[in-house]
């Protein structure tokens, strides 16, 4: 699928309605530099996860998507207008590829613009209708995207198509004359390539056929068949598919059966944005996975870069040493200027008086094999040029008997600098270079790596990353009981009250502690009758989870009852609270009940990672025999949880206990009351 249509927009807009209205963002990711991830959170539903791809795609996702560690400055920006705010509205805008968030935050209504023609980009506006924040800012001949500015909606490319009416479809065509139909519904109507063929081909008309040999009753037929695809999309009779290649491959995406696709293969999905998500994560899986053959274009690249760098590290070596050889011999001109201007004199008095060049070195030689200062300095005379060469400490280099001494100790300092200068340009060169050869190096390692994964292992991989959908009862604190009961417990005043009401029926048993700030929990019976030990569990785990733990009780009375005992009605004059139920009739009473809780772990049924569970002592013992069990104390947060891995991580093979301690203590967290606690026996 090569770009999203304006009736891939219509149909994804409409699931969208149903399914995100209403969701409060909770946060907001930036994958890369064209694309979002936008989470959405619905009471007693589980997290939507949005994607936004600029000129690209839509769609929610059901997979876990690799976050950036630091979020881009839009994102940021994103964050601070949008996070908490609730999304009110999503829509199309003129059945173009244009959609329109609407947002109800803290900083007022704002909207999220994305459009997915051309280069795309993402907008956020304001109530006033100005540009708050951009994926892109750009002047352009019809509209700007500027910070400030009144946003503008890029020109249309051609007519609604639901709203233009068979005569003005018919006047269209005619005025195009001599241009193909297939091309001249895809300008005036906007609706893309893949759509205008589907047209024809529903309404039987040669593509190439042009406008002007159009008959008044062929355009009746073309408009019929668009109100077909229109009619379609806008009611909903969608029917998702992935289009297959011979192979098997993907090859398109639709939110309905084209009959341009009608002798290949298709596979169906319950929703479009399903199999929008699918397609994209299956279609970048194999772009990864056939990078491969891009190794060797790759490693070319990666000889080409090591041997500019070869080259590079040799300039920026050569630069540095005349960097401190220049300046060097700068600072020893100054450091023996009287003795070398003793001796550029001599030569230039010997000079006056009548001697000629090869006479006078040969005298200052003669004095240097005497050792006699300045002139053990003397190495040449470079007649020609008059450049007297002197070595000192053995440095050697010349000085201009034209000149003054210090003009050479200049001269010498400046090409120092020039030195420094190539140097700093040869290790930006460098540092650029190192850049590159390092980036082409990791491709080229990922490409090798992904070139020996297996199929079957690409698509392990991916259901590794796919966000699996959860039980009702995992929105809540729930265990199962050591003979296979489901208890579920409250969290707080909201999930109590949504717990009685919505998922309690009549043959389930409540159970409360007998302290105010306790959680109702409810056994699942099924129409079963639970055992002792199941009532005393569920009777532990509402002691364990009440305020009696906060208050360090050692034990504390919990009753049951039948859910027919609870009701919100109030003697007069009072009030039941959220979260608070009325109780008449028999209470049974477990008396003493002691507070404790186990946290222990088993493996996933693949046997590939380590779970944490966490419940009544019982009920953990049952699963696994690697728990601790933890009792009212003072340790708290990171401390205590950080104590509980490492006791549970003892118990344990020296293998699991390295990937144990790797774990995050966060994985804990929920199995603990009120997060505090000690370890028994400790």
């Amino acid at each position: 699928m090569k770009e999203f249509t304006s009736f891939d927009v219509a149909a994804v807009v409409r699931e969208l309605k149903g399914a995100i209205i209403d969701s409060r963002v909770s946060n907001v990711y930036q994958l890369d530099s064209k694309t979002l991830l936008i989470k959405l959170h619905k009471p007693d539903k589980p997290a939507f996860g949005l994607i936004l791809e600029s000129s690209k795609r839509l769609h929610l996702t059901s997979y876990i998507v690799e976050k950036p560690i630091v979020p881009p400055a839009f994102c940021m920006a994103l964050r601070k207008y949008l996070r908490n705010g609730f999304l009110k509205n999503v829509e199309q805008y003129e059945f173009e590829r244009v959609v329109i968030f609407s947002f109800k935050t803290k900083a007022g209504e704002l909207e999220l613009v994305l459009e997915l023609f051309g280069e795309g980009n993402i907008i956020l506006i304001d109530g006033k209708g100005k540009i708050v924040q951009a994926l892109t800012y750009k002047r352009m001949r019809d509209r700007s995207i500027l910070r400030g500015e009144i946003f503008a909606f890029a020109p249309s490319g051609g007519k609604n198509p639901l709203k233009v009416s068979k005569e003005d479809l018919l006047k269209e065509l005619k005025n195009l004359g001599d241009v193909e139909i297939v091309r001249a519904l895809t300008r005036c109507l906007s609706i893309g390539g893949t759509y205008s063929e589907e047209i024809l081909l529903r309404a039987g008309i040669d593509k190439t056929k042009l406008c002007n040999m159009l008959s008044e009753v062929e355009v009746n037929i073309i408009y019929d068949n668009l109100q077909i695809l229109l009619s379609q999309v806008l009611t909903g009779k969608l029917e998702p598919c992935i289009v297959l290649d011979e192979s098997g491959g993907f090859m398109d995406v639709v939110p309905f059966r084209l009959k341009r696709y009608e002798r290949l293969e298709c596979k169906f999905f319950s929703s479009f944005n399903g199999a929008l998500d699918e397609f994209y994560i299956q279609i970048g899986t194999v772009e990864k996975a056939t990078a491969n053959l891009e190794v060797d274009k790759l490693t070319r690249e990666a000889e080409r870069l090591k041997r500019i760098m070869e080259s590079q590290k040799k300039t920026f070596a050569e630069a540095e040493a005349d960097v401190l050889k220049n300046k060097k011999i700068g600072d020893m001109i100054y450091a023996h200027a009287g003795e070398l201007q003793v001796l550029l004199d001599k030569f230039w008095i010997a000079k006056k008086n009548g001697k000629d060049w090869n006479t006078i070195v040969s005298e200052i030689l003669a004095e240097k094999r005497s050792g006699l200062k300045p002139s053990v300095f003397f190495e040449s005379l470079d007649v020609k040029s008059l450049i007297i060469y002197v070595k000192i400490d053995g440095l050697s280099f010349g000085l201009d008997l034209h000149g003054r001494l210090y003009d050479d100790a200049g001269r010498y300092y400046e090409r120092s600098k020039r030195a420094k200068q190539k140097m700093n340009g040869a290790k930006a060169s460098l540092d650029e270079t190192c850049k590159k050869l390092a980036e082409i190096e990791a491709k080229i390692k990922q490409a090798e790596t992904l070139t020996y994964a297996k199929p079957n292992e690409v698509a392990k991989e991916l259901a590794k990353r796919k966000i699996k959908g959860k039980q009702w009862f995992e929105k809540f604190r729930w265990f199962t009981s050591s003979d296979g009961f489901l208890i579920v417990a409250g969290k707080d005043a909201v999930s109590n009250e949504v717990l009685i009401k919505k998922y309690t029926s009549a043959d389930d048993i409540v159970f409360h502690a007998d302290v105010t700030g306790a959680p109702f929990v409810i056994i699942k019976t099924g129409g079963k009758k639970p055992s002792e030990q199941c009532i005393r569990e569920a009777g532990e785990f509402a002691a364990a989870f009440s305020r009696a733990w906060r208050e360090g009780f050692a034990s504390t009375d919990v009753y049951w009852i039948k859910p027919d005992q609870l009701s919100k009605g109030a003697p007069s004059g009072e009030h039941v609270p959220h979260g608070a139920f009325v109780v008449s009739g028999k209470r049974n009473w477990l008396r003493g009940v002691p507070l404790k809780v186990a946290v222990g772990i088993t493996a996933t049924k693949d046997e590939s990672k380590i779970k944490f569970i966490g419940g009544p002592a019982d009920a953990v013992k049952a699963k696994t025999n690697v728990y601790v069990i933890i009792v009212p104390g003072n340790l708290t947060g990171k401390e205590l949880l950080r104590h509980v891995l490492k006791a549970v991580s003892k118990k344990t093979s020296k293998e699991k206990q390295k990937e144990l301690l790797k774990t995050s203590v966060e994985e804990i967290r929920e199995f603990i009351p009120y997060n505090t606690g000690k370890i028994l026996g400790e």
